[in-house]
């Protein structure tokens, strides 16, 4: 039987999807407008994101884990998007209810500004974040103000989980 390849570091992964996506942003834009570039773009990746949360709940499940992952299980898959160094973060509230950090660097917004992709990086990456969750487990949320990709001193990555049922 043979080894699992160790996991490539998510900023390679990104780097990778961004270099053949620029290619389809800059057809999209030459053909229907930078408007319209964009809205394909967004939900290109944000329909990829909610399938890439299915497939780390269904991970989840086929390590052991029961029931849908909650917020201290996805705290433990931040090391696939830091590796390198790629993210740093000041971890405020880390608890099964409550996930909440600022993110002080992001290595993903300097790539896509060395790819000349940084008026769409946040559509490639900060979008991704909430709607992960949809598919991750759907109790999830996110809500986040700022982003370090659009100008902000820091993003302010607010997760909450829906622990009790509302009926």
């Amino acid at each position: 039987m043979s080894e699992k390849p160790a996991p490539l570091p998510m900023l390679e992964k990104r780097r990778i999807e961004a270099a053949m996506i620029k290619n389809i942003y800059d057809v999209l834009v030459e053909r229907h407008g930078v408007d319209e570039a964009k809205e394909v773009i967004s939900q290109a990746v944000i329909q990829s994101s909610v399938e890439q949360g299915k497939e780390f709940a269904e991970q989840y499940r086929d390590n052991g884990g029961e029931g849908a992952p909650g917020l201290l299980d996805y705290a433990a898959l931040s090391d696939l998007w830091e590796m390198g160094g790629a993210l740093k973060k000041d971890m405020l509230v880390k608890t099964d209810e409550r996930l909440e950090y600022n993110m002080t660097y992001c290595a993903y917004a300097d790539m896509y500004k060395d790819m000349g992709l940084a008026d769409i990086g946040h559509l490639l990456s900060c979008n991704r974040d909430g709607t992960f969750c949809q598919g991750y487990n759907p109790k999830m949320k996110l809500v986040r103000t700022q982003t370090l990709m659009e100008g902000a001193p820091y993003c302010d990555f607010r997760y909450s989980i829906e622990t009790k049922s509302t009926s």
